[in-house]
């Protein structure tokens, strides 16, 4: 697991909810405007599984991703963020992992996800780590700041 410690944690949690807000400024700040997320934004009542990575020198709170349940077999990423001076540390690759084996034992094949042409890391990261460029779905479709992404678990695990 590398320098982190990587554990399920309520999504209202004050750690958590720091982070998700960290993501939502940088995301203000790069599209320009606090309307960026076309849907629903998750809640505690929808997302079933909310992880937090943690330091393990110091335990502090430096990265974020959680699963949303959509249809039988099927879950969206939502809210994976890392705190800018850790990216390229790999603790995305490692919260992504733990979030293919939460969804793994919640019985999803299927894990998709919406990112935004404002970033580009986000892009060339979900694409290193397997994942597939698809048509938007359900609230991104016809959205132009929308670029969706989905990867086959079950193919995943082969």
């Amino acid at each position: 697991m590398g320098r982190w410690r990587i554990a399920a944690e309520d999504w209202d949690a004050p750690d958590g909810a720091a982070l998700r807000a960290a993501q939502r400024a940088e995301l203000d700040a790069r599209y320009g405007s606090d309307d960026h997320e076309p849907g629903a934004a998750p809640t505690a009542a929808d997302v079933a599984v909310f992880l937090v990575a943690r330091d393990e020198e110091h335990g502090l709170a430096v990265a974020c991703g959680g699963l949303r349940p959509l249809a039988p077999g099927t879950a969206e990423l939502k809210r994976m963020y890392v705190r800018p001076a850790l990216r390229g540390s790999g603790v995305a690759t490692a919260v992504l992992r733990e979030l293919e084996r939460a969804a793994g034992r919640l019985g999803v094949t299927r894990l998709v996800l919406e990112t935004g042409t404002a970033q580009p890391e986000a892009v060339r990261f979900y694409e290193r780590e397997g994942y597939v460029r698809i048509e938007n779905y359900g609230p991104y479709a016809g959205e132009p700041l929308s670029v969706c992404y989905a990867r086959d678990l079950v193919a995943a695990r082969s």
